[in-house]
């Protein structure tokens, strides 16, 4: 038996979605599933800002296409291969890695997280949740009583940040472009909320925090990235999860010409403070770990894991225009392309 399906794939290195990728139909041929190989059909797959990153090649410069772009997804298990133990057909399950741009999927068991049902709202927790959870647990070495500041706070991981800062015992401090947002980071938690259209983000920084602050959860980049470098405190650390600002137009890959190094160098030495660097995947060891702690969250109502639903996306056709959606800024929260699940409600 051979199941027919839609994917997206990578056929020219460009950050422009459309350009790069194509819809493509290919085949499974479930009577060749090997060991514990089980095919996942895919009802939700999540967008990330990445997501252009990896058709442009950019995380692996000797990587060559096709890309299989998509790093998350939810679903049910149709079909196990003969070793397959864990899992039986019918089950619910999610998965991270590559190729969730589809209809369906091959996966080997290991790597599927068992979920009670394929619900949109497992899709954030995958990507965004485990960076927040992960990069302020190990890298931004986070503890209570500190000010915390996470930009694009009320994105896909921003508004996981702010939670973990919060129940953490912290004082956070938000970054959004819209007054819907601010209301919403206020529901999160944040304890002031800097509307960045509407203020100066340096200005409010310096005047309200003078000492600076403890740890920056970092992910725009550009004009924002430096502002953070000044507003950090003495042994400050700062997170960079990533510079969706430098994504499309891939300036942020590129060493810009007349920048000295010097005056950021300086900076960090002055206060002792460091920049570090954030990858998910370096991380994969403590995923159960926090994936379970995230789950159990959820269920005590402790934890918002938040799907966008300032518009929807229905259907493989819509993955582009999710992009351009984030892109510009418009989500609050996690946006989800419902992919093939007949009971889609987002």
């Amino acid at each position: 038996m051979s199941i027919s399906y839609q994917r997206w794939v990578g056929r020219k290195q460009t950050s422009n979605f459309r350009e790069a990728a194509a819809l493509e139909t290919d085949t499974i041929d479930v009577s060749k599933l090997k060991g514990d190989e089980v095919v996942l059909k895919i009802h939700y797959a999540g967008v990330n800002a990445s997501d252009v990153n990896f058709v442009a090649g950019r995380y692996d410069p000797t990587a060559k296409p096709p890309f299989y772009p998509g790093f998350e997804a939810v679903g049910v298990v149709t079909h196990v291969g003969p070793e397959a133990k864990r899992f039986r057909v019918g089950a619910a399950a999610a998965a991270s890695g590559y190729g969730f741009f589809s209809e369906y999927a091959v996966i080997s068991e290991k790597r599927l997280i068992p979920v009670p049902s394929p619900d949109p709202e497992v899709i954030p927790l995958l990507v965004g949740g485990l960076t927040a959870s992960l990069a302020l647990q190990y890298t931004g070495e986070m503890k209570s009583g500190q000010k915390v500041l996470v930009t694009a706070a009320a994105g896909g991981t921003g508004h996981f940040a702010v939670q973990f800062a919060k129940l953490a015992g912290n004082h956070v401090i938000g970054t959004c472009s819209s007054d819907d947002k601010v209301e919403f980071l206020k529901k999160m938690g944040c304890d002031r909320v800097i509307n960045y259209k509407k203020e100066n983000l340096a200005q409010v920084l310096k005047k309200e925090y003078p000492k600076g602050v403890d740890i920056v959860y970092e992910s725009v980049g550009g004009e924002t990235y430096e502002t953070c470098v000044n507003a950090l405190a003495t042994h400050g650390k700062l997170i960079i999860i990533g510079f969706v600002s430098g994504y499309k137009d891939q300036s942020g890959w590129v060493e810009g010409k007349g920048k000295p190094g010097a005056p950021l160098v300086a900076k960090l030495l002055a206060k002792s403070a460091s920049v570090r660097g954030f990858f998910l995947n370096h991380f994969d060891r403590h995923f159960k770990e926090h994936m379970g702690r995230m789950v159990q969250l959820v269920k005590e109502k402790k934890l918002i894991s938040q799907v966008d639903n300032t518009a929807t996306f229905r259907g493989l056709e819509s993955v582009p225009e999710a992009i351009d959606h984030m892109y510009q800024g418009k989500n609050v929260g996690k946006v989800v392309v419902a992919i093939s699940s007949p009971q889609a409600k987002l």
